[in-house]
């Protein structure tokens, strides 16, 4: 059985990784195609966000049915020769199940809207009058996140899309639907589950307006979450000791956190928190631009490290996704130090307490794509605040580089297998371009280099393995107060490792023996991104983007 706070999760957004057919459009026997190429990086799990049956009005996130696939990905035959297939090279499948809501194209809304009382319960219709909206709270997508259907006289919760339902978990019934799908799965030989925004279910018994926010902190978290986490543990993936799950926490806290992934609460085995990657929000605003706050992704860090580990949570560890732009575009420099700061931010997450995942073609220095004109995206909320922010007079240009900086299309795009046409991900025509650096950031030439960003990966994944400290050690924040460096030590029994991670294109010096004895120690490299030789502990000269870690016995 795999011990999950040894392995590494490789996450595939199924559409954009690799292409079988011509279609344009990347597919389950294209992710079979790879598998030769994932094992060579070393990764345990991979988990494949949805390729359900889909209007696509959310890449795959409005779910039309939970049990079959969506002809564009494939047929269930794929499905199950892919977990094969994986099986064989030792690499399990995690799926992405979103049971927040589901499209309204679901079997279960179009009876809703037919009348029947049995389904409109699944989901959260509430009696109101045409245009007053029953709250004014916001969607995630922009817009009131009630929509009234004339036929029913009624409103409809949607915190996303208005074609993404919002189901009512107080719902017993529901709740029961819910675990059929789950052990379904189960039986298909999924060992891991991913839950999409998982503690929004829990909605609270009265609606009102929320004069202070946008309405989150009514049900975030809410006065049931665990409750429901608990029923369905019980009554699906916790029957099993060899299946892991990962719920994505929206705007959440460490205290629940805790609570969602201690093993004593029987809910989830780890959980996503997204509060470092909003460094960059403007006065907490997404769609805005700002220099990311380094002393504040420090904090962040420094606090979920700590509170996770004392509170015995377990956090799952990322900088990239399928909603997030590229981590090296964003808090890296990839036209002058593409390699140097693309390894350093893997160091620095890499190392840390909790389980990493890395995010396709991440490993191999996969780059924001900068498109230049609104045609070129494809992403509902980015056109959605595209039209938002022109609405509110802001120029062109401005929205533009707002959208080349935050857009969540930045991750969407094929990955770049070779040089050849489409960056080999089709020969079709794709349903969304590559970059046009896609020539000489590509798989194939990371696989011929041995000093590449793939091999660094690598050989972050083999320490993770082998390294007990690095898998199971504490955590403890050094040089805290310095304006360019982010260094920790882990520590298990009498070992130490030290990781320190320069953020900057700026040389600068450190000093380690402040916070370090190392007198009588055996000092060992386990890895850097530079050739440099790590023997002494006083006024270290750190080039730009530097990292290295460093084992004490």
């Amino acid at each position: 059985m795999k011990d999950f706070k040894k392995s590494v999760v490789y996450q595939i957004y199924p559409k954009s990784f690799k292409d079988s057919n011509g279609d344009g459009f990347g597919d389950l026997k294209g992710v079979i195609e790879k598998l030769d190429y994932l094992k060579e990086l070393g990764i345990d799990y991979i988990w494949l966000t949805p390729f359900y049956i889909s209007p696509q009005r959310d890449n795959g996130y409005d779910i039309e049915d939970y049990y079959n696939v969506d002809c564009r990905y494939g047929t269930m035959e794929d499905f199950e020769l892919l977990v094969k297939e994986s099986k064989s090279r030792n690499i399990d499948i995690i799926l992405d199940m979103v049971f927040n809501h589901t499209s309204t194209g679901h079997e279960w809304f179009k009876k809703a809207l037919a009348g029947e009382k049995k389904y409109k319960d699944y989901y959260i219709f509430r009696k109101g009058k045409k245009d007053i909206p029953i709250t004014n709270w916001k969607s995630k997508f922009g817009g009131n996140a009630w929509e009234y259907v004339e036929a029913l006289d009624e409103y409809y919760l949607h915190l996303f899309d208005v074609t993404q339902a919002d189901l009512n978990w107080d719902n017993k019934e529901l709740r029961e639907e819910i675990y059929d799908v789950v052990n379904f799965w189960i039986k298909k030989g999924v060992k891991g589950f991913r839950l999409d925004v998982i503690n929004l279910i829990s909605k609270p018994s009265t609606f009102e307006d929320d004069n202070i926010g946008d309405g989150r902190r009514f049900y975030t978290d809410g006065h049931k979450i665990h409750e429901y986490l608990k029923e369905l543990n019980e009554n699906t993936f916790g029957k099993y000791d060899d299946i892991i799950t990962v719920g994505e926490m929206s705007s959440t806290s460490i205290e629940n956190c805790i609570k969602y992934s201690n093993p004593y609460e029987k809910e989830l085995s780890m959980v996503f928190n997204f509060h470092h990657l909003k460094v960059d929000y403007k006065d907490g605003e997404k769609w805005s631009l700002m220099d990311f706050d380094f002393k504040k992704l420090k904090n962040i860090f420094n606090n979920w490290q700590r509170g996770m580990i004392d509170g015995n949570g377990w956090n799952a560890l990322f900088w990239c996704n399928h909603d997030q732009p590229r981590v090296n575009s964003r808090f890296g420099d990839v036209k002058k130090f593409h390699k140097e700061s693309s390894t350093m931010l893997a160091t620095a997450i890499h190392l840390m307490n909790g389980t990493p995942y890395i995010y396709q073609g991440e490993e191999f220095g996969m780059t924001n794509p900068e498109f230049n004109t609104i045609e070129e995206y494809r992403d509902v909320e980015s056109i959605n605040y595209y039209n938002i922010l022109k609405s509110k007079g802001v120029d062109e240009e401005n929205i533009m580089n707002i959208l080349k900086s935050k857009s969540r299309d930045n991750s969407r795009t094929p990955v770049q297998w070779d040089d050849s046409k489409n960056a080999g991900f089709t020969t079709g025509t794709p349903w969304i371009y590559a970059p046009e650096n896609y020539k000489k950031i590509n798989a194939k030439n990371s696989l011929n280099n041995k000093e590449s960003i793939f091999y660094y990966y690598k050989k972050l994944i083999s320490i993770r393995k082998v390294e007990n400290t690095i898998a199971y050690g504490d955590f403890r924040m050094l040089l805290q107060n310095h304006k360019q460096v982010y260094a920790y030590e882990r520590k298990l029994n009498d070992e130490s490792i030290i990781i320190v991670n320069n953020f900057y294109d700026k040389e600068c010096t450190i000093n380690l023996k402040e916070e370090i004895d190392f007198d009588g120690k055996k000092v060992e490299l386990l890895i850097s991104n530079y050739k440099c030789n790590y023997d002494k502990f006083e006024n270290i000269k750190l080039k730009p983007y530097e990292s290295f870690a460093i084992k004490l016995k």
